[in-house]
């Protein structure tokens, strides 16, 4: 699953934790191991000429200061250099102890910026980092750097936030956010692949807000005029609206949680389903703490990602910083199969199922797919007849679209020539293809290679394109899809 795995290291608790976490990952997964520690002599240096104003008069002399700086300049750098040395070394004894290949990270500069560049463009598919690190405060509860790291991280980050007892016994649920997006699916196949590695349970947990839509919805009642609400008979409105909410909300999110179930299932597991109400991040957090899992899985972004938002979403950062367990940010994107998604979260009125019961038996299958793909595509819950009609007109022009390349190809290879074969049936040949052919010298062999190509090409029931417009096979295929 993971087989490069990078943990900066400082020699804090949560590192020194995460250090064991990595080790207990690289062992299941046979991953290699990166230590990585940036000591910012660069930043001692500047404070320390910062500073040189306030040395007693006797260091003021421009030739001791010169010493001065030099003596301060070779043990910052010596020194951080050595103690850099300690922490990958301690690491290193640790992954040869459990047989796991090793490689050391050191580097001067801004802690982030480093760890960051260092990532950019290799091939480290998960960073283990602590929470907090050796300037921890009192009351943090993420440091700055584990943050920064975090939000500019293309990869799968676990943080470490537990700093577990000796007498505590090992947890056993695997924690998982589902919002019905791609990210959230592939954060559930991440768990799903860590609990057949660890001999773990799944839960997974969805939240829909219906609270936000009351909101909205009176805000929008109360700046209305007494005329304006009589018109829009609000009040029946808002009974109808909160009643939508309630039970279509909670059928979404039931949907995504099922879906989940079934994926599951097909990889051979048993997950459980916890639906709530309320705000996302805030269920998930209590429910975490009244279940006390092994780890939380969630995507970096979810459902109501915007295309051009890139980085961390506001859900997955206030777990991030409000979870009393390890946190597993993932990367992995998981679209559920079509049929699946349908079954799940997709109705049909009876109108537009007689109309696809019409279409012929052959096609059928791809009509209802074409439907079902273009609703998935719309955002729709309940299909209807003209959403068949769009679908259709679509599926028509794909076809059309494909028919006229591919005549365009056999255009560009000179076009086509009609041949009898070996038997007598007649198959159309590009002139290209003829002239390839051609330049076989043995006539005997070429006159087998020619029999085998026609062979294949019968067998495959291939058929030549009316260069005009669709191919008779295409052709068939349209008729038959527009007859719903």
């Amino acid at each position: 699953m993971y087989k490069n795995i990078y943990v900066p290291v400082d020699n804090s608790a949560h590192s020194n934790r995460a250090i064991a976490c990595a080790l207990f990952l690289g062992k299941a997964f046979g991953a290699k191991l990166a230590g990585s520690h940036v000591y910012a002599a660069g930043l001692h240096d500047s404070r320390f000429k910062q500073m040189e104003y306030t040395l007693p008069e006797e260091y003021l002399d421009e030739a001791e200061l010169e010493r001065q700086r030099d003596i301060h300049d070779s043990l910052i750098k010596k020194g951080l250099k050595l103690i850099s040395d300690s922490y990958l070394t301690n690491m290193a004894q640790q992954c040869r102890e459990q047989g796991l290949l090793f490689e050391p990270r050191m580097m001067d500069g801004k802690h982030h910026v480093e760890l960051l560049r260092d990532l950019e463009g290799s091939d480290y598919d998960l960073v283990v980092m602590g929470a907090l690190g050796i300037g921890r405060a009192r009351d943090s509860v993420l440091g700055s750097v584990c943050e920064r790291v975090v939000r500019g991280c293309d990869r799968d980050v676990w943080v470490v936030k537990r700093l577990p007892d000796d007498r505590e016994s090992e947890r056993d649920t695997i924690f998982v956010g589902i919002d019905g997006s791609p990210q959230s699916f592939g954060a559930l196949i991440t768990a799903l692949h860590l609990a057949q590695h660890f001999q773990k349970h799944v839960e997974a947990i969805a939240v829909y807000d219906p609270y936000l839509h009351y909101s909205v919805f009176e805000g929008i009642v109360n700046v209305l005029s007494e005329q304006a609400a009589k018109v829009f008979r609000f009040k029946e409105q808002n009974q109808l609206h909160e009643d939508i909410i309630d039970s279509g909300l909670a059928q979404i999110y039931q949907s995504h949680l099922n879906l989940a179930e079934t994926m599951a299932a097909e990889r051979g597991a048993t997950l459980t389903k916890t639906l709530l109400d309320g705000k996302a991040f805030q269920k998930i957090l209590d429910h975490a703490r009244k279940i006390d899992p092994w780890l939380l899985v969630v995507g970096r972004s979810g459902v109501h990602r915007h295309k051009a938002e890139e980085g961390l979403g506001s859900s997955a950062e206030n777990l991030l910083r409000g979870a009393p367990c390890d946190v597993l940010l993932t990367t992995a994107v998981e679209v559920p199969r079509l049929d699946v998604r349908a079954e799940e979260a997709i109705r049909w009125t009876s109108e537009a199922e007689e109309r696809v019961k019409r279409a012929p038996e052959h096609v059928r299958g791809m009509v209802r797919a074409a439907v079902l793909r273009l609703a998935i595509e719309k955002g729709y819950s309940v299909i209807i007849s003209t959403v068949i009609d769009d679908a259709m007109g679509l599926m028509a022009r794909r076809t059309n679209e494909a028919s006229m390349a591919q005549a365009g190809a056999l255009a560009l290879e000179g076009g086509l020539q009609d041949e009898p074969t070996y038997d007598g049936p007649q198959l159309s040949w590009a002139q290209e293809a003829k002239k390839a052919l051609r330049t076989m010298k043995d006539a005997y062999q070429r006159r087998r290679i020619k029999a085998r190509v026609e062979k294949g090409a019968r067998l495959r029931k291939l058929r030549p394109p009316d260069l005009g417009g669709q191919s008779r096979a295409s052709r068939g295929a349209a008729a038959g899809a527009e007859s719903p």
